[in-house]
């Protein structure tokens, strides 16, 4: 997650209050990017802005060690690239409390990345979970909660 803001941020926020005058009373939401490198990233949020991607799955982990609150529907957040230049306004619609084990088929479809499988959903995730944790000493479970949060982009 981004921790400076970028101009396009600001901006991409100013026109979409302009265009939606009942957000223009809200701060300007919390801006971040998809995963931990910038192939993977840039590849989401692109997905992202086609249309495919509608979910994302954070570790409940992640949440607890940064001391971050849960996403909950109705929050807004403006996503970014890797260079955190801001592309979308994202709206939670859902969000589900899962064990790693228990990721539907569904889901991963929602998340829409690689084949949309959800083979190739715990390939990926497993990875990054690992690189996640690895620094901190710890390990993903099989049991551990994913925070399955599905989103609608409303503003690109």
């Amino acid at each position: 997650m981004a921790t400076t803001v970028d101009a396009s941020v600001i901006k991409l926020w100013d026109a979409f209050t302009k265009a939606h005058p009942k957000h223009n009373t809200k701060p300007l939401p919390e801006s971040w990017h998809f995963c931990d490198n910038k192939k993977d990233a840039d590849y989401c949020i692109n997905l992202v802005l086609e249309g495919v991607k509608r979910a994302t799955a954070t570790s409940l982990w992640w949440f607890k060690k940064n001391n971050e609150p849960l996403p909950k529907q109705g929050d807004l957040f403006i996503v970014t690239d890797w260079e955190g230049i801001a592309k979308a306004v994202i709206e939670t619609t859902q969000v589900d409390l899962v064990p790693y084990n228990e990721v539907t088929p569904e889901f991963a479809a929602i998340e829409g990345e690689g084949d949309k499988s959800l083979a190739y959903w715990k390939r990926v995730h497993w990875d990054y979970y690992t690189r996640e944790m690895e620094p901190e000493g710890e390990a993903p479970t099989q049991d551990m909660v994913i925070v399955c949060e599905q989103f609608k982009a409303i503003w690109k």
